[in-house]
């Protein structure tokens, strides 16, 4: 470096821990499924984790198992989220998740963040007690996208192919590649340390998603959206059940219902007609496919709209977020 010329500013990364399989300890090393989660804190992930040209720090935002995400810890991990991007000082956040419900989170959090800057979800298939745990590397994977340059919106790593909040989902129990992103493909890869982009990164809805983030910071309850099933045999009772409650005045009433529809969206026609009674009665009604690979192609006019590529858990979201905006 000549005289004159400033040293390069630090990238910052702040690590969000809230839990899951890279958090857990088993009994036994080689045991990769009897683990409790919540064992191990953010600070003692990022423990000895060193990225050349990268500050790292870390806030302990939740720590349990994601099967058992709620509504209050989305609420507390956006705003976290939300406070530590708006720092100047700060290139990007990355979060230790779960990875049952992981792909849900990372699609709220696009939703909800007005921010160019990157948000990386990551995740371990095996508890840190293991033989050869898979968690070091992916967050030392993910605290490198989210320190390189150009990068933003929220993304998921894991096993080194980075997944678009959109696109991804889980499609495997127990293989450390455990996400796909579908059709699309993943985002890009992360190859010691350097990110290959396969895909542009998608533009921020600042507008929106600061609208969004507004109604979850407001809202004490969220809408109530449920999720059922068209199957073979498929009837009408379990939404007649919850048209029942709405019409009745229950106490935290279904607002909404996103069916997983076979195939192009089809729904069997028993189920279809109670969900037409459903949406005549105030209920929103969405379709969504069941199926893991492809989006609902429009045809013919539906007269119950249709969630395009998301899934049943990223319908629900949605439909919650509209909800909210009344």
């Amino acid at each position: 470096m000549t005289t004159g010329e400033t040293k390069p500013r630090a990238a910052h990364v702040v690590v969000l821990g809230t839990g899951g399989t890279i958090s857990g300890r088993a009994h036994a090393a080689g045991d990769n499924v009897g683990y409790t989660t919540g064992e191990v804190g953010v600070s003692e992930l990022i423990d000895g984790l060193e990225v050349p040209g990268v500050v790292l720090s870390a806030e302990q935002v939740a720590n349990i198992d994601s099967k058992d995400m709620d509504f209050g810890v989305w609420r507390a991990l956006a705003q976290r989220c939300a406070h530590w991007l708006a720092q100047d000082e700060v290139t990007g956040v990355v979060v230790t998740h779960g990875t049952d419900t992981l792909e849900e989170t990372a699609f709220l959090l696009q939703e909800v963040l007005p921010t160019s800057k990157p948000v990386v979800l990551t995740c371990a298939m095996r508890p840190a007690s293991a033989l050869v745990p898979d968690g070091p590397q992916n967050v030392l994977d993910a605290v490198a996208l989210a320190a390189t340059p150009g990068v933003q919106g929220v993304s998921v790593v894991c096993a080194g192919a980075v997944h678009g909040a959109s696109d991804v989902q889980k499609v495997h129990t127990y293989r450390l590649d455990a996400f796909s992103s579908g059709d699309m493909g993943p985002m890009g890869y992360i190859e010691e340390g350097r990110l290959r982009q396969a895909r542009s990164w998608p533009a921020a809805s600042v507008g929106r998603a600061q609208a969004a983030m507004n109604n979850i910071a407001s809202t004490v309850a969220w809408p109530r959206v449920e999720i059922v099933t068209s199957h073979a045999g498929s009837g009408a009772a379990l939404v007649d059940l919850l048209v029942r409650e709405r019409e009745t005045g229950a106490v935290d009433a279904v607002q909404g219902v996103v069916v997983a529809a076979t195939g192009n969206g089809s729904v069997h026609a028993a189920l279809e007609q109670a969900l037409l009674r459903a949406q005549a009665a105030g209920i929103r009604v969405v379709r969504a496919t069941r199926c893991a690979f492809g989006q609902i192609v429009p045809g013919a006019h539906h007269a119950l709209p249709d969630a395009g590529a998301l899934s049943p858990v990223k319908a629900r979201i949605a439909l919650m977020l509209s909800l909210m905006q009344g």
